[in-house]
């Protein structure tokens, strides 16, 4: 269905203004990011070259996080200059009623749906994922090192562990503990190195395998080495992937393949299911946003009080932002349902826009 005129004219201007907000605030996280990673430039093979190539790729990632605020902005800013110069006023003079505007910005509010989307599932993830292997590549890093014992995966009835992930997802250092339906250990496998072979099986090399029989009560080991051996493990490089991405900034299909695995090993999902939630919610957050600001836009407004309300958006962004992290938070720790807590920040700006039309609309 093809846009009226006032309503192409509307789309122009909030998506001239939205891309503004949005480029200037890219411009200012990339020069703060800069500025953190230059504390590191010089360290091992770091340099300025990696330092603005990590800065350059973790940009999807920002633009994902910061698209709802720069839309609220964007249309704040737009639909405030159009009041200021009466256009809105003729609008509404003409007969168009508030929920024929609210329903010409969610025909203008689709594309930065389908836009946040886009960058949330296809863009900002594999690009994240580039940019933590580009800086431990460059800094001679190893995956997971922060932890004293390595890394703990449980897979089945068997519990593995492995003290270096190298940024190709390759392993160093495994050991894989098998348990029976007892819970009694029954073999005990180490191995220097190893490497994925899709889709399920990993080849192991310089493999020590000790295992225990018991007879008559008394335990007995047979220890047996191996040049290479072909391991399967539910554990792959998309699992391993957690270690380089936030749950925040997976895709939609690793969150459920994470979670899949997580819950048949019988551990927690809280934190990826809402995470999961968040980001097929998330995109619709720019439709509530720009419902926020249609009531900023029913007042005339001289070019001070254009920058005053400005300024409220950017508050109204942040307040949002920090609602979203807090109530992901939250629902973990008191185990709310995932679906309550990735849509409560949402659903409370819903009501804050419905609340202020109200108001407007009684004036």
């Amino acid at each position: 269905m093809a846009l009226k005129v006032y309503e192409r004219h509307l789309a122009r201007e909030i998506y001239s203004s939205t891309l503004l907000v949005l480029a200037a605030f890219l411009a200012l996280f990339a020069f703060f990011d800069l500025i953190h990673e230059m504390a590191e430039v010089g360290k091992d093979n770091y340099q300025l070259r990696h330092a603005v190539g990590y800065v350059a790729l973790t940009l999807p990632g920002r633009a994902y996080e910061i698209f709802p605020i720069a839309v609220l902005i964007g249309s704040l800013y737009a639909l405030t200059l159009l009041a200021r110069h009466s256009e809105i006023t003729v609008l509404r003079a003409s007969g168009l009623s508030t929920g024929e505007l609210l329903l010409t910005l969610g025909k203008v509010g689709v594309v930065f749906v389908a836009l946040t989307f886009i960058l949330g599932e296809f863009i900002a993830p594999p690009a994240e994922r580039a940019a933590q292997q580009l800086r431990l590549t460059a800094m001679s890093k190893l995956v997971g090192q922060e932890f004293r014992s390595g890394l703990w995966v449980k897979d089945g009835l068997s519990f593995i562990n492995v003290r270096e992930v190298l940024p190709d997802a390759s392993l160093r250092k495994i050991r894989v503990y098998a348990f029976d339906e007892t819970y009694r250990l029954q073999s005990i496998s180490e191995a220097e190195e190893g490497r994925f072979l899709p889709p399920n099986h990993w080849r192991l090399t310089n493999v020590v395998q000790t295992q225990f029989d018991a007879q008559s009560g008394n335990e007995r080991a047979n220890v047996s080495r191996q040049d290479e051996l072909v391991w399967q493990s539910a554990l792959n490089p998309d699992i391993l992937a957690v270690l380089l991405v936030v749950p925040e900034r997976m895709s939609l299909v690793n969150l459920y393949q994470y979670i899949q695995h997580l819950s048949a090993n019988q551990q927690k999902t809280q934190r990826y299911e809402i995470a999961l939630w968040k980001k097929l919610i998330y995109p619709l957050a720019t439709l509530v946003m720009m419902a926020l600001a249609l009531p900023f836009a029913y007042t005339h407004s001289r070019m001070g009080a254009v920058s005053i309300k400005v300024f409220a958006g950017v508050m109204l962004g942040i307040l949002f932002h920090m609602l979203n992290g807090l109530f992901s938070h939250l629902g973990v720790i008191n185990n709310w349902q995932p679906l309550a807590a990735a849509i409560t920040p949402s659903v409370m700006f819903m009501l804050a826009a419905g609340t202020m039309l109200w108001w407007v609309e009684r004036r």
